[in-house]
């Protein structure tokens, strides 16, 4: 088998050196030494299908207001651009293109979405643009040598949930109940890779539609199936669902979901039912003390006073937080600020804070960003962090892909 990180090298021998080249030719775009300022850019949807993922854009603007305002990165002010593109992906490409060649943008920096970013893809390598924590969970991203995401593969976080089930709560009985689309099949193919490895099956393993809003027949199947405990990849409204279905049916088991739904948007939906649900994350909790998740809550109080405090926000103050990180190490190398040198000196973060990330590790030929996870429970309090983060189980993190 391949592993994935031969697999992340083979794959670019074949694109990294035509990047390479390319990016020498404009590297300087965007930087503005005699007043110390870099642009960065990002494109958002403002309009269309899911205006409501402008809360992940306002919480990156937030970001970068509150490091400007306190003294920027090293001396540096960000002047960071967004521009509407509506979720559509042919927009999302016409207005990087707007942004490079009118507005300048040495970077792209927390742009939404998957397939958007997907489609941003062969422009950005064209012009040899960086796409720095684009918000998005397409594996895509991770072998290519221009794009750094923190986002994981959702198998990966099915994994540490399955790990922790097993492993912490000495549980042997687990259920798998997955989103029929790539969330939830990636998340199907670390939960049966992990079970594989150790030679169990699932207890039950049921797919459902993203617009389900019923969950009883799911339900029975994992009752009868004796389960001990279901992961549930899907959204806050389907975890909210199966939640109430499970209830209704007298259902005792632990609950596992992703990072997404440790939100106060699903307690809204679920109520007290979400009391004891386990998530895997790759964020601390937005409850945490620790001052990079404090300065979010500040911030947005302070600059998105009508937007909620939650996951979603952490998750775009945190992307944000990586072009600061880069741009600070490359300051700190002495080269030249090119966008060639913002990738060597991206390959040189190594366990390193991001925002609400922790262990975030990028190498030449692996941009695997987020490379540890916590486990959290929801509590009557909030969310607390149960877990404290470890890596992901080897067999899944380096399974061939």
């Amino acid at each position: 088998m391949l592993s994935i990180s031969r697999w992340l090298v083979v794959s670019l021998a074949a694109v990294g050196p035509a990047f390479l080249a390319g990016a020498g030719q404009a590297a300087d775009v965007g930087i503005d030494e005699e007043a110390k300022v870099v642009t960065i850019g990002a494109f958002t949807p403002v309009t269309g299908p899911v205006p409501f993922y402008a809360t992940l854009t306002h919480a990156a603007e937030a970001y970068y207001r509150n490091l400007n305002e306190n003294g920027g990165i090293d001396g540096w002010t960000v002047n960071y651009i967004t521009k509407d593109d509506g979720y559509d992906p042919a927009r999302s490409v016409a207005v990087t293109r707007q942004m490079v060649e009118d507005d300048g943008i040495f970077a792209l920096s927390a742009s939404i979405g998957t397939a958007t970013n997907v489609a941003v893809l062969p422009y950005a390598r064209e012009v040899s643009l960086p796409v720095i924590g684009p918000i998005g969970g397409a594996s895509q991203f991770f072998v290519e040598p221009n794009v750094f995401p923190l986002l994981p593969d959702y198998g990966w976080s099915a994994a540490s949930n399955l790990h922790y089930a097993l492993n912490e709560l000495d549980l042997t009985k687990v259920a798998l109940l997955w989103e029929n689309d790539e969330l939830g099949k990636s998340a199907k193919r670390g939960f049966d890779t992990y079970l594989g490895e150790l030679g169990l099956e699932a207890a039950e393993s049921v797919p459902f539609d993203v617009k389900t809003t019923s969950f009883s027949p799911h339900i029975r199947r994992v009752a009868n199936s004796g389960a001990e405990a279901v992961i549930l990849f899907g959204s806050n409204a389907n975890l909210a669902a199966a939640l109430k279905a499970a209830d209704l049916q007298g259902l005792d088991v632990k609950w596992f979901a992703p990072f997404f739904t440790a939100d106060p948007s699903t307690r809204k939906l679920a109520g007290d039912l979400l009391d004891g649900v386990y998530f895997s994350s790759w964020l601390l909790p937005v409850s945490s003390d620790e001052a990079e998740i404090a300065a979010y809550r500040d911030s947005i109080a302070k600059y998105y006073p009508d937007d909620p405090v939650g996951v979603f926000g952490l998750n775009g103050w945190s992307n944000a937080a990586i072009f600061h990180k880069g741009f600070e190490a490359l300051l700190a190398s002495g080269d030249d600020l090119t966008r060639v040198n913002l990738i060597k000196a991206l390959e040189t973060l190594e366990g390193a804070s991001v925002g609400g990330a922790r262990g975030v590790t990028f190498e030449a030929g692996d941009h695997r960003g987020t490379r540890k996870e916590g486990i959290i429970q929801a509590t009557s309090d909030g969310f607390e962090l149960v877990s404290e983060f470890t890596s992901y189980p080897s067999v899944v993190f380096d399974a061939a892909k």
